[in-house]
């Protein structure tokens, strides 16, 4: 057991690839994408959990507790939750796991990680591509609203099924653009008119405006729901499938297989 740094199924799953293009409006390489994901989260770590709420309309730790649910997260379970945040999907799962179970938050922003206010979660800086885990250390590992801020959709994925233990649940929460014309101007218009005027309301970092335009792009290049399921088995899960909510909040599932004979 210990760290992987260097993925031993990167091969197996091809080249390097991003959940989108570079978007260079906002950087220029690779290198300047994690600088600057980096700057914007922890400039806006202070607003994002009044803007979430705003925004969510006071439903989002609704939403967040049924979709743990719906993954099978399980009073009891070891979870890795990648890209904590502030901690508002964590917030959730240490409420089901209870007492019994423990949550490791991971996220490569202080900035953010410094906003967690939860008690007996171990925070640890680290990115999806690389995590700060040693193999099989998770029974559930998830990832909420950050699959868009990776950099090497193949790496991170192997590195998922690597702390995840043989039979661990793997749950991607994700924001994906309406298939139809129609709700894809209407959510382009929301996040494009709608939201500046609310970080401008009620956000206290100038930065906080330029967070959530820049959702919106990786939102409207991130690849199709189609690539994700894909790229999720081709990293070795089972039970792939995705279930969605209001058309747009996408939940990715999947199983780590069993070993061969392993009871259960």
């Amino acid at each position: 057991m210990g760290m992987q740094t260097e993925p031993e199924t990167e091969a197996a799953l091809g080249p390097h690839r991003s959940p989108h293009a570079p978007l260079t409006a906002y950087y220029r390489d690779e290198a300047d994408h994690q600088r600057f994901l980096r700057r914007i989260f922890d400039e806006t770590a202070s607003d994002y959990d009044r803007m979430e709420r705003v925004m969510a309309m006071g439903t989002g730790a609704r939403y967040r507790r049924m979709a743990l649910e719906r993954a099978g997260l399980a009073p009891g379970d070891r979870v890795v939750d990648v890209g904590i945040g502030t901690g508002l999907l964590a917030r959730e799962a240490c409420a089901r796991i209870g007492p019994a179970g423990s949550l490791i938050g991971v996220d490569p922003s202080p900035g953010m990680l410094s906003h967690v206010a939860l008690r007996g979660v171990q925070l640890r800086v680290g990115r999806a591509e690389q995590l700060p885990c040693i193999d099989g250390e998770a029974d559930f590992l998830s990832l909420g609203y950050a699959f868009r801020h990776v950099s090497d959709v193949a790496r991170a994925f192997a590195e998922f099924h690597r702390v995840l233990r043989p039979g661990g649940k793997l749950l991607i929460l994700e924001i994906s653009r309406p298939a139809s014309a129609v709700g894809n101007a209407l959510l382009k218009a929301y996040m494009r008119v709608v939201v500046p005027v609310i970080a401008r309301l009620v956000a206290r970092e100038r930065a906080t405006s330029e967070l959530w335009r820049y959702y919106w792009d990786t939102i409207e290049a991130c690849i199709p729901p189609a690539e994700i399921l894909a790229a999720l088995e081709a990293a070795g899960f089972a039970a792939v499938r995705r279930h969605t909510e209001l058309g747009i909040f996408s939940e990715y599932s999947a199983i780590k297989p069993r070993l061969v004979g392993s009871p259960g």
